[in-house]
Formats: structure tokens, sequence, C-alpha cells
């Protein structure tokens, strides 16, 4: 208390150094709707007496508004802030408050309770050390409490915390506590749930809050914030794991100095050990440990630390380092979970960016293995994952990271997924473990290669990419460009669609996902017909940017051009050599491009035809011109 009314005086360095020496607990709350997520962080905030006067002040204005009976506050007006959350009565957003206790500091999230707000509940967990899930006592175990139960499970929070609120609404019965209990703890079992602490509770009353309650009698175990208080944190096991420390910067300010700067991601490490740089897998030895304080001997575990090594070796950020007798895996092949939080679905085969600590690599879903369904828990078949999906599949990765196993570690072994145009994040995931054929398949060491194949060929080997709608003159195009360079002595080959879906692709449809594949494998070839010197001519419709990024990507800088055969629907329309529009427009024909499938034309093709007013022969001048000019 000393400390606390020194800061009211005006001094705060014995209040701050007294907070800086508590442990920190992470915990979130969820359930399903209207359990009382808000109101029991509400009561928390307001019995632990960190809010200001305003902020009372505040409360009791807003409570009366909103025609709260009698003199009772509504708590929930703390935490959700949104506008529209106070309007409908519920929680969207994740809502992250802090408070203390003379034991401990906690962040709490208060977590959204309707089933499209999924993807929000996984963010507020993925930095969580447990898990506080609300049950109405007149409702019980309903559909969103087993989906956020399982979620938790799956994001690696061991610690639970099942608050059976609004007990004061079914006269606190023993009863009805009991049944719940054994409900939720033996669906727990099936998910591996095992750390499990159940408390009566009435948030609005305040029952099992603070102090153990005497409305309920028959329940001997410790109010809430006496089990918050208590709980053993994550932290300790994390302490007894190997040494990792992901390297955010390299700290160079001067020729006398090469720091390398992170967050200790697990266990501990000393001045004089041995450790391993991943992926690389160099090693040296730690000269000197820098912390906030200065010099030290040891670095443990949550702490900001800078590393110096004996050796000046290479190490950039996003490198993980690690003792060297105890290093994580490598790989760039994976089985993972992912949960899907973008409105468009995944698409196996589509390139997307995965970021894992400090290093962002590229990824690709190989295949879907199955989605879950979180209320059944029964694996189904899928090609996809939509909104708040839930999936394991076989990840491919552009090069290797050092990893751990999620289970082993949530720092090393969780990732998010990024989209490659837009730059947002679409998607969060595990890694389980490294594919077996990520260690026995192995680049063969070949003599001659692309440059012998080209020198031999007496030309410089190029990627011709020819985006468009049907029936804008693609094929017609790349055939006459074909002839000519033929004409010329060039050595080439010509990729079309149609011909390609008679054999290689015949086993594809046209959905989206389909199509991200057909593109995927034709890109694979056409990187094998440039690694044999040829000029590779491609004439596919290939709708999506993301895939023809990914064709630049194989081919290398320099070795594509990305040519938009470019006409409008209607003439696109007028020309119809097959008839496939006729048909998609009269139903018959589904996912066609440019009527029910969308096409995101070039926003920089390197060179643009406009069929509208270039004719076919010309428009292959400019491009053979273009192409002999590089």
């Amino acid at each position: 208390m000393n400390a606390i009314t020194d800061a009211r005086n005006g001094d705060l360095t014995p209040y701050l150094q007294q907070q800086q020496n508590k442990q920190l607990l992470r915990f979130i709350t969820c359930g399903s709707v209207d359990d009382g997520k808000s109101t029991l962080i509400g009561r928390l905030l307001y019995e632990s007496k960190v809010l200001f006067e305003d902020q009372l002040g505040q409360l009791e204005a807003d409570s009366k508004k909103l025609g709260t009976q009698g003199e009772e506050l509504d708590f929930a007006l703390l935490v959700d802030g949104l506008s529209a959350e106070r309007e409908q009565g519920i929680t969207i957003d994740v809502a992250y408050r802090f408070f203390a206790t003379e034991k401990r500091k906690f962040i709490v999230a208060d977590t959204p309770g309707h089933e499209q707000y999924t993807r929000n509940m996984v963010t507020g967990a993925s930095t969580a050390d447990l898990a506080v899930i609300l049950i109405d006592a007149r409702q019980g175990l309903l559909t969103q409490t087993r989906r956020h139960s399982y979620l938790v499970s799956l994001l690696g929070i061991r610690k639970v915390v099942v608050a059976i609120n609004k007990l004061d609404l079914v006269s606190y019965s023993q009863a009805v506590f009991e049944r719940i209990e054994a409900e939720y703890r033996a669906f727990a079992a099936q998910i591996g749930l095992q750390d499990i602490q159940c408390i009566p509770l009435s948030a609005l009353r305040g029952d099992n809050m603070l102090e153990t309650s005497p409305n309920t009698p028959w329940y001997q175990g410790p109010s809430l914030l006496a089990h918050l208080e208590d709980v053993p944190l994550e932290q300790a096991r994390q302490n007894q794991a190997p040494f990792r420390l992901p390297v955010q910067w390299v700290n160079r300010p001067n020729l006398d100095f090469r720091g390398y700067c992170g967050n200790v991601a697990a266990g501990s490490v000393r001045v004089g050990e041995r450790i391993r740089v991943l992926p690389s897998g160099q090693q040296s030895e730690i000269t000197c440990i820098l912390g906030s304080a200065g010099e030290q001997q040891q670095a443990l575990c949550g702490q900001a630390v800078t590393l110096t090594l004996k050796d000046e070796i290479d190490i950039s950020r996003g490198d993980l380092i690690a003792l060297a007798d105890a290093p994580p895996a490598v790989a760039d092949q994976f089985e993972a979970t992912l949960v899907w939080m973008d409105e468009e679905a995944l698409l196996p085969g589509r390139p997307y960016l995965m970021k894992i600590g400090c290093r962002t690599v590229g990824m690709s879903c190989a295949n879907l293995k199955h989605r879950v369904d979180v209320n059944s828990l029964e694996h189904l078949a899928a090609k996809t994952l939509e909104l708040n999906g839930i999936g394991v599949c076989n990840l491919h990765l552009d090069r290797p990271i050092a990893f751990d196993a999620y289970a082993d570690n949530r720092d090393t072994g969780g990732f998010i997924v990024i989209d490659r145009l837009s730059n947002r994040t679409v998607g969060a995931g595990m890694l389980h473990f490294a594919l077996r054929r990520a260690q026995n398949v192995h680049w063969q060491a070949i003599d001659v290669n692309r440059e012998a194949h080209a020198a031999l060929k007496g030309q410089a080997p190029r990627m011709l990419w020819f985006t468009g709608l049907s029936g804008a003159g693609k094929s017609t195009i790349a055939n006459l460009v074909e002839r000519k360079l033929h004409a010329l002595g060039r050595h080439t080959y010509l990729l079309d669609g149609d011909n390609v879906r008679h054999g290689l692709n015949r086993d594809l449809g046209f959905t989206e996902a389909d199509r991200v594949e057909n593109i995927r494998r034709v890109s694979e070839v056409a990187r094998l017909m440039l690694d044999a010197g040829l000029i590779t001519l491609v004439s596919f419709i290939s709708p999506f940017r993301a895939e023809r990024d990914m064709a630049r990507g194989l081919a290398g800088d320099g070795n594509f051009l990305e040519i938009f055969i470019d006409a409008p629907l209607a003439l696109a329309e007028q020309r119809d050599p097959k008839g496939l529009y006729l048909k998609a427009r009269r139903g018959e024909l589904k996912n066609f491009t440019g009527i029910d499938s969308p096409y995101e034309p070039p926003v920089a093709p390197d060179i643009h035809i406009d069929t509208q007013h270039e004719t076919a022969e010309a428009a292959a001048e400019r491009i053979v011109e273009a192409l002999l000019a590089l």
C-alpha cells in the first residue's frame, strides 16, 4: 500500500518498481453470446480499483442512459468500447484491459461470442496463458461453448476456468452447477483439456468473484480472482524448454560492435555457451549478453536481449539462435492446422506468405487433408477453407525454416498467413511436424544446367505469359508469335490452355481451386522448359493475379513477360469462337470467366495488346520485337 500511496502523492517510482517485479498473466474470456463475459471483466476492473473517477462517473451515466435497473452498474460498458457493441449489447471486437492486484498483473482479452467473429476469438487467444470459458447456468453447454473450448485446446491453452455464470438466476442451485460441470468435463476429455477449474459465479452480483460467496456454501474451491492470482504460469514450463531466440534485428552501430537482438522465446542461455544459428547451421560461442540494465551473465525466457558472438557469421533477421546441442528442426514442408480468417476462401496451390517469428517466406497449401466440424469434432472432406474454417493441410514453403512443433513452443511453431497482393492477414496456423519427404527429397546437382542448354541453342530462354478473357485472341496471337520465332531459328514451345487440359490437367474442373491448381502445374512445367533453354509461350486465361505472380517468381527476374491480350467482354462475346459465352449465359456452363467467375486484369503488364484496335499480326510483330530487344 505504501507504493500506491506514494504514487497518489506524485512519486511513481516505488509503484512502477513494484509492478515491474510482478508476474504477468494473460487470459481471455470466451463463450456463447450473452454469457456475461464483458460483465465479468468489468466487475474485475471495478473491484480491483483501477478505474479513475471520470471513468466511474461515465459508467454511472451510461448505465442510467441504457436503463440499468435501480442503482446497479452495467459493468459490461467498461469493456464494450465500440458504439455498435453498446447499441446491440454484444461484443464484436477483441477488447484488451490491464489490471493488477497485490500478487500479479493481468492482461485480459474479452473475445466475441458470435460465430461470425470466431477469427477475433483466435486473435485474443493466440497469446493467452489461460482461458475463462463462461457458461450461462440457465442454458448449459451450447454450440459456441464447445466451439470456443475446441479452439482453446487447438491453440495450446492448457489452463481453463469454467465460470458457470448467472447462478443467481437459478437460485444458486448446487445441482445445476454439478450437472453442467460433469457435462463440460466429459466434453473436455474428448478434446484434451485436463487442467480445469469450475467456479459458480454471478458476475453481476459479485458472487465468488473476489471472495467466496455465502450464497454457495456447498462450493469449497477458490474465488475467480484468487485462482487467477495463484495459478502457475505457462512461462515456468517454457523456462525448461531448449533455448530459442528469433533474431529481430542485427544491431551494427559501428565497426566494433555486432549484436543480435530479440526476445527469448524459450529456455535460457549463458555467456560462454555454444550456439547454433538456424537454418544455416553455423555455430559460435556467446561472448556477451546485454539486457535492459546492461551486461548480464544469463538470458531467460521472456527477456529482450542482445547477444554478441565470438565469430563473425552470417546472421540476419528471421534466423533462429539455439543451443548447439539442442537445435530445432529445419524443413520446408509441413503438416499444419489452419484457421482461416478471410472472406476469400483458402485455395490450395495459391501462393501466400507465411510469417513465423521474424521470418517471412512464400507458402502454399499443397492439399487440404480435411476440415474440422468444431461442433461435432468430425473430420470432413474439403477442397477449400471458408471464413472461420479450421482444417489440417500440407504446406510447402519456398525455403527451409527452423521450427518447433506448436505443441512444444507456440512462438516457434505458430504462424500467420498473409495475402501477397493486399498484405492482409488471412489465416493463422500451427505447425505439427515436418513431412518425411522434406528431409528425404533433395535437389540433385546436375552439370548441364539452364545456361548450358541456352548456350547450345544460342538463345536466352524466356517465358511469355499470354493472359486475357476467352475470345480475346490469346491463342491466335501466341501461335503467330511462335511461327515468327520458329522462322528466326529460335527454339520454342507453346503451352495452350485447352491442349493441356486434354492430358496433364484433365482431372481439373473450373472451380477457383481447380483454376489455381491448373496454373500451378503449368507454371512448373514452363519453368522446366526454361531450364531446357526454350522460349516458352503460355496461353491461358489465368484469371488471378496471384497465380500470374507465382509464375513470374518461378521464371526468375528478367525471364518473364506478362502479355495482356485485352478485349472488352462484349467483343469477346461477339467473337465467341467456341460458343462458350452463349452456354454460360444460358446457365449451362458454370464458373465461366467474365460471366460468373472473376477475371483480375494485370495492373502493369509488360506488354499490353488491345485487340479491339490492333490486328493479331501487328500484335505478334510487336511482341517478337520486344522479346528480341531484351
